[in-house]
């Protein structure tokens, strides 16, 4: 069974990016994509994905707020931040909130979130920035 995952950002060429990474792996599904962490929150009680990939800096809604409200409603659903904005601070937050791993949009940075996605449904219970 392929695991479920949910990509949300506002930039669609992160978006079509990621889409393309998920698929390239036969034990990941594309679920579902987002354009803000509102319409994020929909899409997890909608589709239940077993991953969500969250950027931090999105209107309406922004990542952090989004992945509160998801921890609520989906406890055991694996949270990946993936931002631009990478650094000590909001990887200590992040953490504290229930994200489970913390990715910076950086030159390699889709095999650091492939790394990444890997370790969630693996259960990896830690944080981890990968830079």
């Amino acid at each position: 069974m392929a695991y479920k995952i949910l990509i949300v950002d506002d930039n669609t060429l992160i978006r079509s990016a990621v889409r393309h990474l998920i698929e390239q792996n036969p034990d990941w599904q594309f679920c579902g994509e987002a354009e803000n962490g509102k319409v994020a929150v929909e899409r997890v009680r909608e589709l239940a994905p077993d991953v969500v990939i969250l950027d931090l800096a999105m209107p309406v809604m922004n990542g952090i707020e989004a992945a509160q409200k998801i921890r609520r409603i989906a406890p055991n659903t694996g949270l990946v931040m993936f931002t631009l904005h990478a650094n000590p601070a909001l990887l200590k937050y992040a953490g504290s909130i229930g994200v489970h791993q913390l990715v910076s949009k950086a030159e390699g940075s889709l095999e650091h979130l492939s790394m990444a996605i890997q370790s969630v449904v693996h259960h990896s219970p830690e944080i981890d920035s990968e830079d």
